[in-house]
């Protein structure tokens, strides 16, 4: 892992302070649904605020294409974020010009001000150089508290670095640290559960995996895929026949690498994804033509739970199931919790990550029980495929 400042090496105060945090949060009807993005960054505010910086909020919501979209604005997010630091949180208008540049100007020492939506211009995603330098002209320090923004090259997320002096905030820190712990210098043995839909988004993910992790579990759709590779008729369960001499490719590889893939031997099936269909259990080589495999059987959950109780550490992206169609939840639900139960025991580092992943911890009961849960959705894919995060990167200090 690169070596890289934290806020604890910073000069803040009375210094206006450029802070990137992904405020890109869920919202119904004009509201915030999930404040969690929010609340987790409120600690870098916080901390700030309480050194004197000026602190100026960046952040970029949804995809307004380069256009002022009034329902991408990022104003119903300030009263979030004032009500999880406990500050008053001014909002200016714009992101750059007069606007912009009135509101910085009339800050104090520990105060805060939101900008408006970095994507309302073009120049953000772009990286354009002129855009950064507007964006530099509003501060004297750059702090990035967006991991899961990092593996975009954007104004905010990579070319600020390079022209301020350049901090990572605490949630930065947080899950650089977690995820180093847990692929860079991991307690051994390691188990990775991948899981979703398509093998075809997770090829890199699972190449990668296999020369640092001992087991691991490939579950969800995508492990259709390997059971077809393995001449298993799989009914009309969805399945990318045509990458199954990438599966075979994986599965040869993972001897090499002295990795035990562990693919379901049961399954939850049904004729079709939909609420309140009737269901059965069977082997996976007895899946009848028109039926689906929805779920992983108790046979299999039960042989996951054995390789974890017997693991030190766990990555995990993606839930083995269709968890948000119950009851194709079972299994993944009830890996979440023995997960959560080897973690209290203090058996088990854990971390996971991805949407996905992060929903059904939380219909677990189990979203703050693992050692570390990501709220990065791409960044952490791109981190678990073994990438170099530009956002990361442009932080990093020899």
């Amino acid at each position: 892992m690169a070596r890289y400042r934290t806020i604890d090496q910073a000069e803040v105060k009375g210094r206006r302070v450029l802070v990137r945090a992904d405020l890109n949060v869920p919202m119904k009807d004009g509201r915030v649904a999930d404040a969690t993005r929010i609340v987790r960054f409120a600690p870098t505010v916080k901390d700030l605020a309480a050194k004197g910086a000026r602190v100026v909020v960046l952040s970029h919501f949804d995809r307004p294409k380069g256009k002022r979209v009034p329902s991408m604005s990022l104003s119903p997010i300030g009263p979030e974020l004032a009500k999880a630091t406990g500050l008053h949180v001014a909002f200016a208008d714009d992101c750059i010009g007069d606007v912009a540049t009135t509101a910085v100007g009339g800050l104090k020492d520990g105060q805060v001000l939101l900008l408006e939506n970095l994507r309302y211009h073009n120049g953000e995603q772009a990286n354009d150089t002129g855009f950064i330098k507007q964006l530099a002209a509003l501060g004297d320090v750059y702090v990035n508290d967006a991991f899961s923004a990092a593996h975009r090259a954007h104004a905010s997320t990579e070319g600020l670095a390079h022209v301020l002096p350049a901090f990572a905030g605490r949630q930065m820190e947080a899950e650089l640290g977690a995820l180093s712990a847990a692929l860079d210098s991991p307690k051994h043995p390691v188990m990775a559960i991948v899981g979703g839909s398509k093998i075809s988004t997770k090829i890199d993910v699972l190449t990668n995996l296999l020369g640092k992790v001992q087991v691991l579990a490939i579950g969800g759709a995508m492990a259709n895929t390997f059971l077809h590779a393995q001449g298993i008729s799989v009914g009309k369960s969805l399945c990318e026949s045509g990458l199954a001499e990438t599966a075979k490719d994986i599965l040869a590889k993972a001897v090499v690498a002295n990795c035990e893939i562990v693919l379901p031997h049961d399954a939850v099936i049904a004729d079709g994804l939909k609420p309140g269909v009737s269901t059965a259990l069977c082997n996976v080589s007895d899946i009848p033509a028109d039926q689906m495999m929805l779920d992983i059987g108790p046979a299999s959950v039960a042989t996951l739970k054995q390789r974890l109780a017997g693991c030190k550490t766990l990555l995990w992206n993606g839930p083995v199931g269709a968890f948000e169609t119950p009851p194709f939840d079972q299994g993944t639900l009830e890996l979440a919790r023995t997960a959560a139960h080897l973690t209290a025991e203090h058996r088990l580092v854990s971390v996971a990550g991805g949407g996905d992943t992060v929903a059904a911890l939380n219909a677990a009961g189990v979203g703050d029980k693992l050692t570390y849960v990501s709220t990065a959705g791409g960044a952490f894919l791109e981190w678990l495929e073994g990438k170099e995060l530009p956002g990361v990167k442009a932080l990093s200090r020899g």
